[in-house]
């Protein structure tokens, strides 16, 4: 398989964590090495992939490591006023801060305060120029665990993306889709006219499974049926 950039987006709840880790844990299984970054502020893609409570509290977000940030961009933080690098050095950063795992690097951005829209402070810069590097100079397999909506990706980084993944069920306008927590035959239908014929990747059915496989050291791909891991496969297999 190649390599390949993947950002998955969606409103919070409707299972982009869980689609995001099974991508990441298959490619894994497959012998790539995957970078998984977590760019949600409300941070679960650690747990999807089955790291323990204790693992997850070790890890220390990338906008809450005060001193990288002042060293990389000359700023104090929480200070205002201050003169500071728009472009800081950042290719180091996921190779010296990710939890690395079974084939698996998790780097969590963590999520950033802002003053107003499009924020200038030494923290949104930083991450800002790691995504960009990330998804236009890393070499590797990168799944993108995002918030809602396409924050993290402007016009410069979105050309980095080779499939950009909306999970949801109706509403949404984007390049590539997965129809999540679907219950019956009619909840497909409707999903797909609603949809108006744009590119289903897949469509996960509701499994209990799933719900549980937040806990504690527990991988999404852990204990789920037959039927739900050969969808997370073929979405994969699309992709790429």
């Amino acid at each position: 398989m190649k390599s390949c950039k993947i950002a998955v987006s969606g409103k919070g709840g409707v299972g982009k964590s869980t689609l995001a880790a099974a991508l990441c844990l298959l490619m894994a299984k497959s012998g790539k090495s995957v970078l998984a970054v977590d760019a949600d502020p409300d941070a679960n893609l650690g747990a999807c992939l089955g790291l323990t409570a204790e693992e997850q509290k070790a890890i220390v977000p990338i906008s809450e490591q005060r001193a990288l940030i002042e060293e990389r961009t000359g700023a104090k933080v929480k200070q205002y006023g201050q003169m500071f690098k728009l472009n800081p050095h950042v290719s180091d950063i996921a190779d010296g801060y990710a939890f690395k795992r079974d084939g698996i690097a998790l780097l969590v951005l963590g999520a950033i305060e802002k003053g107003g829209s499009g924020c200038a402070c030494p923290e949104n810069v930083l991450i800002r120029a790691l995504v960009t590097d990330l998804l236009l100079q890393h070499n590797e397999a990168l799944v993108l665990d995002m918030e809602a909506g396409i924050e993290h990706l402007g016009r410069g980084t979105a050309r980095g993306v080779d499939t950009l993944i909306v999970v949801g069920d109706i509403g949404l306008t984007n390049i590539k889709f997965v129809a999540n927590k679907v219950a019956s035959d009619s909840d497909e239908r409707f999903i797909r006219e609603a949809l108006g014929g744009r590119d289903i990747l897949g469509v996960i059915p509701y499994c209990e499974d799933v719900r549980q496989t937040d806990r504690n050291g527990k991988s999404v791909l852990d204990g789920i049926n037959a039927e739900v891991f050969e969808v997370f496969n073929v979405i994969l297999r699309k992709i790429l």
